[in-house]
């Protein structure tokens, strides 16, 4: 469950404040230890703005095409018009010899 840096703060100041242990406090608010430190983590490293959301999206796709690449490939299946996507690919990857799929 995902919850806004207001929530994720409340949750710290009650864990902080608790005069049970971190595992009790956490235990009763229904929330798995490993998500409060994870936001603690970010917490004490950054502040309140460590507690905003975290884009789930990854930095760097392994399978994406560099756009020099694509271009060229743009450029082949306009000039190339007949040729079907697996004809294109293997006529792309003879004349450049760069894999596309």
């Amino acid at each position: 469950m995902r919850y806004a840096a207001s929530e994720k703060l409340e949750i710290i100041r009650l864990v902080e404040g608790s005069h049970l242990s971190a595992r009790q406090t956490l235990s009763q608010l229904g929330i798995p230890r490993t998500t409060f430190y994870r936001c603690y983590d970010r917490y004490l490293q950054h502040g309140e703005a460590g507690l905003g959301d975290q884009s789930p999206r990854p930095k760097y796709v392994w399978n994406r095409i560099p756009n020099e690449v694509r271009c060229k490939v743009v450029k082949l299946a306009l000039k190339e018009t007949e040729l079907s996507p697996r004809e294109l690919a293997v006529t792309f990857t003879d004349r450049e010899s760069y894999f596309v799929s």
